[in-house]
């Protein structure tokens, strides 16, 4: 059986660093199955069986089935099938946020001696893929790159480019919609690309790629016209307020890494910038811009971080690391970064540090943190419903995987309750009391090839959340992964669906859609209105589908979704499009949302809820109101001030809070040394009761512990801090520092030469110092002293001016020498 996968192909934030990789991302707007292709289209509407009466779900004795479900849904279910003779591709994107616009785009490609033989097909829905028309006439039958074929604009804007590849007649060319794909204007390119188009964020009418060449290209006119700015880039990305940060080698490869320089512009390519050298890799994340650098004659290398971008650099400072252990940014946002470290010799394992407000001081937040040697994965997840809420797994004295949450931006981590509605055998006697702990399974799950089809899943708009394969530490289990439900953030869990599925958010949270994740065909989606509580089923077919994919609108606001699949024949690609929309009867008022306070525990204590300085309390849907949130939805939140506690903090540089513990304790191997680290260039004793306040908390008053950071006015730095190493300025200013210089020089000889000349070579004072004839004279105010003859004590003119000359350089020199005694002792 042939089978078909759906890969991320737009929107991705990452970018190597070392060994390991930075990885972020937003939800994509570009999805790609894989497989075999049909192409004609159709409408079918097929008989559908009788729901049942009762509700599929773990809790159906609670449980009652939603009236009018099967009535509902049966006439907005549509199906569309894409019909091409041939393996190929299948690529799905998303227009525009709201618009209803979908573009499919079906390629294959047959090598036939020597000769790449391919054909493309597009197709456009307007109607959320309801309904498809072939639109393949708008791009002249061109055929389009499989690989990095669409790009669509970030600003929902209706901004859309195809590359074409034309090279039978000699080039590549683009095709550009600004209306949302209805119509495409051509412009062939003066490259051949090597990458997708990246578009300005801040302005989407700016455009960078790289040409297989590794040339960099800028257009500024949504890619009508095209120039070249800069060769031998290796890596390029763009920067906040319209700046551009790349990588490139004077040498022409990118393979030698470590001697790559970073390099940025903000006027579009008239200037350039050399900003660091020695580079291996580069990231930008928030508002951070990190380098992995050189820092030996070896492979050695550190991470650097700037906070000014680039112009300022400083060692990311950890306690008791060295040069040979290696680094990955595992998250950045405005405030903190994480950084994992790996335990020396490549247990697979390592440490979570956290930084300060600058980036630059860590302080160690997990310890033994899972991070496989050969993939470099790991299972971090940021959870987008609450703020500072991150999971990760751990390996366990036992060398089980435990997953672990902090929802303070790594103060403090724990383990996840059991879930209550959970089967597990919690027989004390065995070697494992906490087996019955609830695993999440991400990253780490899917490099290790098991049943695991998607990653924990949590969106904004959805606030607290959460939906991920857990197993609950049994060999069945783990195997087959349950679906589990948080719906506070990841306090607490509940067992939802059994066996793994693929599932979507759909109506900020207001309605929760499956697919079981099977190798047999599928003909029936699982649907919930109360965050996963209960579920229902509808049977959207009596042809079952081999079922490859799920596709929504990004988001979570839509009300359709989208199954890929196969018919029997395996010759098709099928999509069936159900709406939600008329199943939810009305649309929600206000008595259908609840307050709700984040975080809360205990409410009859005065700071239940306090975290990061402040509580949240939200307005959610009751799990009771089956209604229509809407597009327009949006978040409400209150927000109430706390007083500062130990919470509030995270452990300074050289403390760590040990595990079921609040307080901060010294590390040990730092125990009775002075603590200090290298800021800007000079050494820093740090003074400290082992707390250093969150960057995020809002907090006022309360806890308030002692901490100060004292400037030993002692020059630190590694090979690569060295600023004329590290910090390479541009040609152009270069040259005005060494005129300055040179100019500066000049004025000191010049000022030797008057001195000398007034003071040595005939000026009063050194004249009549010298002079015993005219001792009688200066002390009787006699006039016409200037007329005394200077060759009296230079009797050489060139002797003067050499000495002047001399005089006025050494002046210079030692006035520079004073200036940088001052800035680096």
């Amino acid at each position: 059986m042939i089978s078909a996968s759906c890969i991320l192909a737009l929107g991705l934030f990452s970018s190597a660093l070392g060994k390991h990789q930075y990885e972020g991302g937003k939800f994509s707007h570009l999805r790609r199955l894989q497989g075999e292709l049909g192409g004609d289209e159709e409408r079918l509407i097929p008989e559908r069986k009788e729901l049942p009466k009762r509700s599929a779900g773990l809790n159906e004795q609670t449980c009652t089935a939603l009236p009018g479900v099967e009535s509902a849904l049966l006439n907005d279910t549509s199906t569309f099938t894409f019909k091409v003779q041939t393996l190929g591709s299948l690529s799905l994107a998303w227009v525009g946020n709201g618009s209803g616009v979908l573009l499919v785009l079906t390629t294959f490609q047959v090598p036939l001696f020597m000769i790449r033989f391919g054909q493309s097909n597009l197709y456009r829905s307007e109607d959320y893929g309801k309904t498809f028309k072939d639109v393949t006439h708008l791009i002249n039958h061109t055929f389009i790159q499989t690989e990095f074929g669409i790009a669509i604009s970030p600003d929902h804007s209706g901004k859309v480019i195809l590359s074409g590849d034309v090279s039978d007649v000699g080039g590549f060319r683009l095709f550009r919609s600004q209306d949302f794909g209805l119509t495409f204007v051509s412009t062939d390119l003066p490259f051949e690309p090597l990458i997708q188009i990246l578009y300005n964020p801040g302005d989407c009418n700016k455009l960078l790629t790289l040409s297989i060449m590794m040339d960099l290209w800028l257009s500024e006119d949504f890619g009508a016209t095209w120039r070249k700015i800069h060769d031998s880039v290796c890596l390029v990305r763009w920067g906040p307020k319209n700046s551009i940060y790349f990588t490139t080698n004077n040498n022409g490869s990118c393979n030698d890494k470590g001697m790559l320089h970073l390099r940025k512009t903000f006027d579009y390519g008239k200037s350039f910038h050399t900003i660091a050298t020695r580079v291996y890799s580069f990231v930008l994340g928030g508002r951070f811009v990190f380098a992995s650098i050189m820092t030996g004659t070896s492979t050695e290398r550190m991470i650097h971080v700037s906070v000014d971008g680039g112009e300022t650099w400083n060692m990311a400072q950890l306690p008791t690391v060295t040069h040979e252990q290696f680094y990955s940014i595992l998250a950045a946002n405005q405030d903190v970064i994480f950084m994992h470290v790996d335990d020396p010799g490549d247990s697979g394992v390592g440490t979570i540090y956290v930084s300060d407000d600058r980036g630059t001081v860590f302080s160690k937040s997990l310890e033994r943190h899972l991070y496989t040697t050969t993939g470099s994965d790991t299972d971090f997840t940021v959870i987008h419903s609450l703020r500072g809420v991150y999971m990760t797994s751990v390996l366990a004295d036992d060398g089980t995987v435990e997953t672990v949450i902090t929802y303070d931006q790594g103060a403090k981590w724990q383990r996840l309750r059991r879930p209550e509605n959970s089967h597990c055998n919690t027989d004390t006697s065995t070697n494992r009391p906490n087996r019955c702990r609830l695993h999440i399974h991400a990253s780490y799950s899917t490099t290790m090839k098991m049943n695991v089809p998607m990653l924990p899943l949590s969106q904004p708009s959805a606030v607290g959340l959460i939906l991920a394969h857990g197993s609950v530490e049994d060999a069945d289990s783990v195997l087959f992964p349950d679906v589990y439900v948080s719906d506070d953030g990841g306090y607490s869990w509940m067992l939802a669906l059994k066996g793994p599925h693929h599932y979507a958010i759909l109506d900020s949270g207001g309605l929760l859609v499956a697919v079981e994740h099977t190798n047999l065909p599928v003909s029936q989606i699982k649907f919930s209105t109360d965050e996963g509580q209960c579920w229902h089923t509808y049977n959207f077919t009596n042809d079952p589908l081999h079922f490859s994919g799920m596709d929504s609108e990004p988001g979570s606001r839509s009300m359709n979704v989208s199954l890929w699949g196969y018919r029997k024949d395996f010759s098709k690609w099928v999509v069936i499009t159900i709406d939600f929309r008329k199943l939810l009867t009305r649309d929600c008022t206000e008595g259908d949302y609840v307050q709700w306070l984040a975080h809360s525990s205990d409410t009859t204590g005065s700071n239940d809820g306090c975290l990061l300085g402040y509580k949240e309390t939200f307005l959610r849907l009751r799990k009771g109101s089956v209604c229509w949130n809407g597009r327009d939805y949006a978040v409400t939140k209150r927000l109430s001030p706390c007083p500062c506690t130990l919470d509030d903090y995270h452990c300074d540089f050289g403390y760590y809070r040990p595990e079921n513990s609040s307080e901060c304790v010294e590390q040990e191997e730092l125990k009775d040394r002075p603590l200090e680290f290298c800021l800007n260039g000079t050494t820093e004793q740090l003074q400290t009761s082992g707390y250093r306040k969150i960057p995020s908390s809002q907090c006022e008053g309360g806890f308030q512990p002692v901490r100060k950071e004292t400037d030993l006015r002692k020059m630190c730095t590694s090979n690569a801090l060295i600023p004329y190493s590290l910090i390479e300025n541009s040609s152009t200013n270069t040259a005005l520092i060494v005129m300055v210089v040179i100019a500066i020089l000049l004025t000191s000889a010049v000022a030797g030469v008057w001195l000398v000349k007034k003071y040595v070579c005939g000026g009063r004072f050194l004249v009549h110092r010298y002079s015993v004839m005219r001792e009688h004279a200066e002390a009787n105010k006699i006039e016409g002293v200037d007329d005394v003859d200077p060759h009296y004590l230079c009797p050489s003119t060139h002797v003067c001016v050499i000495s002047s000359v001399l005089a006025g350089m050494l002046a210079g020199c030692l006035f520079y020498y004073l200036r940088w005694k001052k800035y680096n002792i």
